[in-house]
């Protein structure tokens, strides 16, 4: 194999169709994401102001969230669920990158890369996910979240959009 076929090989593995579009969102999630979490932290200072009305739904709140989803595996430590973070984020760059036949798929899929690596960041920044956002309606209490979370939910709606409609779209189509 010459360079130039490694370069193809490696180019096709690690850069598709959408690949460009993958990385803007990807980038422009991960900046918005950080971003809001900054402003949160050092310019409102959401953790002096404690929890702050919004709405009669919606609550500003700082919660360091040092596990998953409604505080599951709290004792895994940052590293770990960084890791895993990551690993999926590359799974999902390569899926994006190889496989990826439409916007909506290339689209859902950084979504969700930009907001676990938004979340991974803080885990080793600040020990754990900063998230700010608390709905509530009739006492009930949803978890509290962040933009990368928000990112990825609508990720992975788009992913199943692309799953069961999508997909029988191109197999209709395709017969």
């Amino acid at each position: 194999m010459t360079g130039t076929d490694t370069r193809q090989a490696v180019t096709g593995w690690l850069w598709g169709r959408y690949s460009a579009l993958g990385l803007a969102i990807i980038a422009g999630t991960f900046i918005a994401d950080q971003a809001h979490k900054w402003w949160m932290i050092h310019v409102y200072k959401i953790a002096e102001r404690g929890r702050v009305q919004v709405t009669p739904f919606l609550d500003l709140v700082f919660v360091l969230n040092k596990g998953v989803s409604y505080g599951l595996l709290t004792g895994t430590g940052p590293w770990l669920l960084t890791g895993f973070a990551v690993l999926v984020s590359v799974v999902m760059w390569v899926w994006l990158c190889n496989t990826a036949t439409s916007r909506i798929l290339a689209i859902s899929l950084a979504l969700i890369v930009g907001g676990a690596l938004g979340n991974a960041v803080d885990r080793v920044v600040l020990g754990g996910v900063a998230d700010f956002f608390s709905l509530h309606a009739f006492g009930f209490y949803w978890y509290v979240f962040n933009i990368a979370d928000v990112a990825i939910v609508v990720g992975v709606i788009g992913l199943l959009y692309d799953s069961f409609w999508m997909s029988r779209n191109d197999a209709s189509n395709a017969a």
